[in-house]
C-alpha cells in the first residue's frame, strides 16, 4: 500500500511539473505599420507587415543591433526594434530602449543552393527619425498615382531604419515627379513612398 501511495505521489509530482507555465514570451505592440523583413536589415526583402497597434511575439533581438526576429500570425521574419513598445522589467517602453531584457539571438543566412548568391545592397544613410507624436499624416493618393509609381519604378536606395510614415529622407535621396501631381516618390529599403518635397518626410507607402 505504501508502494503504491509513493507511486501515486510520484505521478502527482511529474504531472505538476509538466503543467508549469513556460516563461512568459515577449509581446511587443508595433506603434505604426512595420514592415516584417526576411533578415535583419533594410536590404533585405518585405515579407509581411504588422498593422498599427498589432502584437508580435519577440523571439529575441541581435546584440548592437535594433533587428530583431518577430512572429506575428504565423509570419516569422524581423522588425525594427524603434517602432515596437514591450513592458521589460515592468516597465512599458520602446523595445529599443529594453533590448538587453530580451533573448539575443543570430541570423543565419539561408543556404545558397542555385547559382551564386547576389551581393546585397550597399546601405548608404540612415533615415531621420520621425517628428514627435502629433496628428499623424494621412492622405488618399489618387489611384492614377500609385499606377504611375508602380509602373515607373526608380533605382532604390537603402538606408538603416525601417519605412515608416513619418520618417525623413536624407537631403542626398532624389525624389522622382509624378506627373500631373504635386507628390514626389522614391523607392527606399525597396519599397515605393511618396514623399512630401519641402520636409522629405514619407506620407504614404505601398505595401
Amino acid at each position: 500500500m505504501q508502494q503504491k501511495s509513493s507511486a501515486i505521489a510520484a505521478a502527482l509530482v511529474a504531472a505538476a511539473s509538466l503543467a508549469t507555465p513556460a516563461a512568459a514570451a515577449t509581446i511587443a505592440t508595433a506603434t505604426t505599420p512595420l514592415n516584417i523583413r526576411s533578415g535583419p536589415g533594410p536590404q533585405y526583402s518585405v515579407v509581411g507587415a504588422i498593422p498599427d497597434r498589432g502584437q508580435a511575439t519577440i523571439i529575441g533581438c541581435i546584440q548592437g543591433s535594433l533587428w530583431c526576429q518577430v512572429s506575428y500570425r504565423g509570419r516569422h521574419g524581423w522588425a525594427y526594434a524603434q517602432y515596437l513598445t514591450a513592458r521589460l522589467a515592468g516597465r512599458s517602453l520602446i523595445l529599443a530602449e529594453g533590448l538587453n531584457d530580451v533573448p539575443a539571438v543570430t541570423y543565419r543566412a539561408p543556404v545558397e543552393t542555385v547559382g551564386t548568391a547576389v551581393p546585397a545592397p550597399t546601405v548608404t544613410g540612415t533615415l531621420v527619425a520621425p517628428a514627435a507624436p502629433g496628428q499623424p499624416l494621412v492622405i488618399t493618393p489618387p489611384a492614377p498615382v500609385g499606377t504611375y509609381v508602380a509602373s515607373h519604378p526608380v533605382t532604390p536606395v537603402y538606408l538603416n531604419g525601417e519605412v515608416v510614415t513619418g520618417v525623413g529622407l536624407p537631403e542626398d535621396v532624389a525624389l522622382a515627379p509624378v506627373p500631373g501631381y504635386e507628390y514626389r516618390y522614391a523607392y527606399v529599403n525597396n519599397v515605393p513612398v511618396l514623399v512630401e518635397p519641402q520636409t522629405r518626410r514619407v506620407e504614404y507607402i505601398y505595401r
